[in-house]
């Protein structure tokens, strides 16, 4: 089954996030039909999550919260991730989405990291 276009992904996405009361909106417009995308949730207090897909092993779409990776929760950590993923691809999407609950509104199937 083919994905829809990253354009459509991501006006889609940002449409739950509106309807839901949150703000989201494109940081870094990238490749219409197929770029990737690096998803931004600042809780609005200085903490944020990053988001990137990923592939499940049955070749289902997945995202990764990137805090396993050492991304966060501090928002200049996660604001510095995204600077250099924007300098190694020209095509990427970055969106942020601005919610005090910290929802990402995704409908995919969400990977967090483990709690500590």
């Amino acid at each position: 089954m083919d994905r829809l276009p990253t354009r459509l992904w991501i006006e889609a996405l940002i449409r739950r996030a509106q309807v839901a009361g949150s703000s989201a909106f494109v940081v870094q417009h990238g490749d219409d039909s197929r770029g990737d995308v690096l998803i931004k949730v600042a809780r609005l207090d200085g903490t944020a999550a990053a988001y990137l897909p990923s592939m499940t092993l049955e070749g289902d779409r997945m995202f990764l919260n990137l805090a396993a990776q050492g991304v966060g929760p501090d928002e200049t950590s996660v604001d510095a991730y995204l600077a250099r993923a924007r300098g190694r691809d020209s095509d990427l999407w970055i969106v942020e989405i601005e919610d005090r609950q910290g929802r990402h509104f995704l409908t995919e199937p969400v990977e967090e990291p483990a709690p500590r």
